[in-house]
């Protein structure tokens, strides 16, 4: 394997640390996600059991039986299970993608196991060749690109943000379309739209319901993105707010009325977040405007020192 030079050890050690940062991030998420699942699996043992309990013939079976409610009450305990297991299935789901995101941040970490030693080193020996070479001007210039290098760095990182925020605001748009088509045909419905337009909204809500949980990954991707840039709390409310958000989009959807009084927090929730993303969207690009100004003096500082060392 070549010898790295200086440049690239530098560029392993940044990478470590910001992959730290990512990881830590990561993992406090998984905690979060984890503690939910198991409240949510519970939640749905406990509504699986009130259904077993009717269909095998239990006291409040008979209750039920004898005021003739025994069917309507079994289809509610059913509706509310399988509610039940869609918010536990997504939980899961999202676990999932935590996990291998974790598992891709762990490998890379362990192909940079070393590097800020390697880098220390190779550093405290080029800061040698200079004091014997050239002078303070090569001082000076090695400082110049070491933070030209900081600033690319960064860039790299706000790229990286930039890009995971523009695809969850993609998605967010694409709820937004799947609700305000579940939003017509419910409109449809409640004035006795009949089987087909029942069938045609709970199949926008069933993309909703889809584009829901992709956007929940997006969503926290893009925090874990903005670790490194410091404005990490601008999307924290819409992250926690939004998981809150789906459990409560899951639930209770078996009403013509329940639905549209659904469908409608559920885009007044998404626009907020949209916005919200927009508006981080927004800052990351100022500051990725901001480090291109501070690039270009330091690319014509380095010149001038170039110059008057001539």
């Amino acid at each position: 394997m070549d010898e790295l030079t200086l440049k690239e050890l530098w560029q392993q050690a940044a990478e470590k640390s910001h992959l730290e940062t990512k990881y830590k991030e990561l993992q406090a998420q998984r905690e979060t996600v984890a503690g939910r699942i198991k409240k949510l699996e519970k939640a749905s043992r406990a509504e699986q059991a009130d259904v077993d309990r009717l269909e095998r013939g239990s006291l409040a079976a008979f209750f039920y039986q004898m005021i003739g409610r025994r069917e309507e009450q079994l289809d509610k305990e059913r509706e509310e299970a399988c509610a039940a297991r869609v918010r536990y299935d997504a939980a899961a789901r999202e676990l999932a993608s935590i996990d291998a995101d974790l598992e891709r941040r762990r490998a890379r970490l362990a192909q940079l196991e070393g590097c800020e030693g390697r880098y220390r080193e190779a550093l405290a020996e080029k800061v040698r060749e200079l004091k014997a070479g050239h002078g303070p001007a090569a001082q000076e210039l090695m400082e110049c690109e070491t933070r030209m290098e900081g600033m690319r760095l960064q860039k790299q990182e706000l790229k990286e943000a930039i890009d995971a925020g523009r695809v969850a605001l993609h998605t967010a748009g694409q709820v937004l379309d799947s609700l305000d088509s579940a939003e017509g045909w419910g409109t449809w419905d409640v004035m006795g739209g009949g089987l087909g337009v029942d069938l045609a909204k709970y199949g926008s809500l069933d993309e909703a319901q889809e584009q829901v949980e992709r956007l929940q990954v997006e969503l926290r991707r893009f925090k874990t993105e903005l670790a490194d840039v410091e404005i990490n709390a601008e999307l924290q409310v819409t992250v926690e707010g939004f998981m809150r958000f789906a459990d409560f989009f899951f639930d209770n959807l078996f009403t013509d009325w329940a639905v549209l009084d659904h469908i409608g927090h559920a885009k007044t929730q998404v626009r907020d977040t949209r916005k919200q993303i927009e508006r981080v969207l927004a800052r990351l690009k100022r500051m990725n405007a901001d480090l291109d100004a501070q690039l270009e003096d330091e690319r014509e500082r380095r010149e001038q020192i170039a110059i008057d060392a001539e």
